[in-house]
């Protein structure tokens, strides 16, 4: 395995080395075959023709089938979303991701101990990407929800990146409307990352009288998340009075969708999605109102849980190595995706700890 992701990348950086070692990356016992039924649990999705037609390009080998090990507790039939038994996943699915968008969903059946008992959730605002889901893991449970577009088309501002400003960037903040009602707890993750590690330890976070948790960065400099207009206005930047904000990315949340819908955090969020626009109070995308919201209330959890920032800056894109740790996730957040200098022939080092994942290829 070692040479082959050798012969992919070129070459190894220190972090790599630090990957193989780790204990948190060795896998369990190989899964088997889950024997539930796939679903077929659609919400009406308009049909765009000309998504569908570049979806044609688009070929993934069906994954491994997995199945819970015997100490996994008892789940349903897999049709039924409401099981207390099950783990929650939430994750986006769109043209211009889906290859990590697979690729994440396949490393995390990979490493659970208890595959059969994961219910994943994709927020989708085209048409028959869960399609392809179901041929690349015909057993999967999971069901698909369609975002619309237009619901934050105009909230959303200029960012530093294109990519920041697409709607479905923003369909996190409506998870407590999107799941059902039963569905009280859900992991959030991006769809540029994947687990080296069991998720059933991440969903067992404790988040107290938090409403998420997610890895804390408090060493990283708070004050460059937002402009110098915002920390000038005293009313505004007064919000983060009484708390002591940290980072925190929000491709990795775990979050208690009981305590969100009693609060109504999503109103608060798009309240500052307007202010946004009149004031110009920070550059980011999605980020930026999330750590108006929460920073400083936040569950922290281990750092092992999002290894980000490796795919570079928002701009240029840079190699990064890893954090100093242990490893449960690697998160290529940034502008430099995998995939991409994979297929560019110009990969990172740790690029070849993504590759395994992969079940990607173009159809004939």
């Amino acid at each position: 395995m070692m040479l082959w992701i050798m012969r992919f990348s070129g070459f190894f950086s220190a972090a790599m080395v630090m990957i193989v070692l780790s204990p948190s990356l060795q896998s369990f016992p190989p899964a088997e075959a889950i024997r539930s039924s796939h679903l077929d649990n659609y919400l009406q999705i308009p049909v765009n023709e000309s998504t569908s037609n570049s979806l044609g390009r688009f070929s993934f080998r069906e994954a491994p089938a997995f199945r819970n090990v015997d100490e996994c507790g008892p789940v349903g039939s897999g049709t039924e979303v409401c099981d207390p038994n099950l783990v929650h996943v939430a994750i986006t699915l769109d043209v211009e991701y889906l290859r990590g968008s697979i690729a994440a969903v396949h490393s995390i059946l990979q490493h659970s101990r208890c595959p059969e008992s994961i219910f994943f959730h994709f927020l989708v605002s085209e048409t028959n990407l869960g399609t392809l889901v179901k041929s690349t893991f015909p057993q999967l449970k999971f069901k698909v929800y369609y975002f619309d577009p237009e619901i934050v088309r105009g909230l959303i501002s200029t960012s530093v990146r294109q990519a920041l400003e697409q709607p479905l960037n923003y369909a996190r903040n409506y998870l407590a409307d999107l799941l059902e009602p039963c569905v009280h707890r859900v992991i959030y993750l991006d769809s540029d990352l994947v687990l080296v590690d069991d998720i059933a330890k991440l969903w067992t976070t404790r988040l107290g009288f938090r409403t998420i948790g997610a890895p804390e960065y408090c060493h990283a400099n708070f004050t460059k998340y937002f402009t110098a207009g915002f920390w000038s206005n005293r009313e505004l930047s007064g919000a983060f009075k009484g708390r002591k904000p940290c980072y925190f990315n929000t491709g990795v949340m775990v979050i208690d969708l009981v305590r969100w819908r009693r609060v109504g955090y999503t109103s608060r969020i798009e309240r500052w999605m307007e202010i946004q626009k009149s004031y110009r109070i920070y550059e980011l995308g999605s980020l930026p109102p999330f750590l108006l919201v929460f920073a400083g209330h936040v569950a922290p959890i281990e750092h092992r849980w999002n290894q980000h920032g490796l795919g570079g800056d928002n701009v240029r894109g840079s190699c990064r190595d890893l954090h100093p740790g242990p490893v449960s996730l690697l998160h290529w957040s940034g502008s430099g995706k995998p995939w991409l200098r994979l297929d560019s022939k110009k990969p990172c080092p740790l690029d070849g700890v993504w590759v395994p994942y992969d079940l990607y290829g173009y159809s004939h």
